[in-house]
């Protein structure tokens, strides 16, 4: 935080801010992989993906719940000819 570049100072800043979570990957020595998280943010990504076009947030939480969850999915309100 002495330093007069400012770049320095910003990232000073945010390894102070980030702190604890930096010394946890340490302690955890690698027992965890970081696999378990992207494939969850890929399915996240998918179900978001699939849901374009709803106009409420809620909308896409519940399919976001359904997705995650394997709920089943509610009955359809319209018929459709086939």
């Amino acid at each position: 935080m002495l330093s007069k570049i400012e770049p320095l100072k910003k990232e000073a800043r945010s390894i102070r801010k980030h702190k604890g979570l930096i010394l946890n990957w340490f302690t955890a020595k690698k027992q965890f992989s970081s696999g378990i998280v992207e494939g969850l943010n890929n399915k996240i990504k998918l179900t978001m993906r699939k849901s374009y076009g709803f106009k409420s947030y809620k909308t896409i939480e519940i399919a976001l719940y359904h997705s995650l969850g394997n709920l089943p999915e509610p009955p359809v309100t319209h018929r459709f000819c086939g």
